[in-house]
């Protein structure tokens, strides 16, 4: 585990402990709004951890909507570029200026990485990686595409770790499997609304051997040739996740939960994805609002065997 000295500042928040607690409140409710199905899965960390989470998660959308949303039109690498000297500055204790966009989000980033030994460059690959995205995503190979999933979601898992707690080393090579997993896993289900944007992230020398074209993708055309690509595809993401989940029982006892529920939910998708007989052209798969509830009941249910023990 890299120590504090690798990775942040140890200067102290000028940020009052009422702002500190506003923001964590602030990156908690736009993590709710955000209807993400990791929210499932942060809702089982003590309350300390969860907030750092949430701060982090917070980090990450930014980056990725400054690019996603549109916003900044020809501007976004500009401000993409801007978060450097910011995270920096959240880094070294520093509070936002008065008229910083999001101020909230940077206190409680600022004081969890005063907390947690987050490296850095975790977070900078993030950043790079949604950079990767500006242009469109094309990838000739599957070994680029790793080093894209690497960026965007195992770097994020690394940086979720230092929050979580371990002591072996091998956490780190299975929190990498387990981002690639989950990316890969996004990427599948997301093939039509990716191209709808220009973003084509499955790898052209893949799709060639299959015989799938991006005209098929385009199309929606569910080919017994795409029914092939898909499988094998679907077969691997799962390959990643079973390395992943090895990594569960080298986390701290309270932290477990968390990446369990979210390996969780990108099985059911792979379930889904599955039972479309792997059409995602037509069928995108998610989950229902039965399987939601059902895995807050079990949440719940956890956590009250835990309060009971």
């Amino acid at each position: 585990m890299p120590l504090m000295s690798d990775t942040a500042e140890t200067t102290k928040s000028t940020a009052t402990p009422k702002q500190i607690a506003d923001a964590y409140e602030s990156v908690a409710a736009s993590t709710r709004a955000a209807s993400s199905n990791f929210y499932y899965a942060f809702i089982t960390l003590p309350p300390e951890k969860r907030n750092a989470v949430y701060a982090g998660y917070a980090f990450c959308r930014l980056a990725d909507d400054i690019v996603d949303e549109g916003e900044y039109g020809d501007r976004a690498a500009e401000v993409l570029d801007s978060l450097q000297p910011k995270l920096a500055a959240a880094y070294a204790g520093e509070s936002p200026a008065d008229d910083e966009p999001m101020p909230d989000m940077w206190v409680a980033l600022g004081d969890t990485l005063h907390k947690y030994p987050i490296d850095r460059q975790h977070l900078l690959d993030v950043v790079e990686g949604c950079r990767m995205d500006l242009n469109g995503a094309t990838y000739e190979t599957f070994d680029d595409l790793v080093e894209y999933c690497k960026r965007v979601a195992s770097a994020t898992g690394l940086a979720l770790i230092e929050v979580f707690g371990y002591e072996d080393d091998r956490a780190v090579e299975y929190a990498v499997d387990l981002g690639i997993a989950l990316q890969l896993t996004n990427i599948l289900r997301d093939i039509s609304e990716d191209i709808e944007i220009g973003r084509v992230y499955l790898p052209s020398e893949e799709l060639a051997e299959y015989g799938v074209t991006v005209y098929d993708l385009r199309n929606k055309r569910n080919t017994p040739e795409f029914t092939r690509f898909m499988k094998f595809q679907v077969a691997r993401a799962r390959k990643y996740l079973a390395s992943g989940v090895r990594l569960f029982p080298l986390l701290d006892k309270q932290s477990r939960q968390c990446p369990e529920t979210m390996t969780q939910v990108y099985e059911i998708l792979l379930d889904k994805i599955e039972k479309n007989n792997y059409d995602v052209l037509n069928h995108r798969a998610s989950l229902s609002k039965f399987q939601k509830i059902k895995l807050l009941s079990v949440i719940w249910l956890r956590r009250l065997g835990t309060r009971i023990v």
